[in-house]
């Protein structure tokens, strides 16, 4: 597996388990898998959930800044890398 940083968190809304996270090289779509890494943070979990401005988007790009439905709690800070297969 190789791996892409392609953003980093910028918020975390616990309530709606929804990462902010700015994008900043790369792009992202619905399916990708990422990785999360932080200082106590490390999960890979599929996207199944993103939206710009509380619009639902399929791709986002470096300069967007995302919201990602996440499976576990994220920091700011913490790297996003996009999984992807050999």
């Amino acid at each position: 597996m190789s791996e892409q940083q392609v953003g980093e968190v910028t918020h975390y809304f616990n309530k709606a388990g929804v990462a902010g996270v700015s994008i900043i090289e790369g792009h992202l779509k619905i399916g990708d898998t990422i990785c999360v890494i932080g200082h106590t943070t490390d999960f890979q979990q599929a996207i199944e959930s993103m939206q710009i401005e509380h619009e639902s988007v399929e791709t986002a790009t470096a300069g967007d800044r995302v919201g990602i439905r996440v499976t576990d709690r994220v920091r700011v800070h913490d790297k996003v890398f996009r999984v992807s297969a050999p």
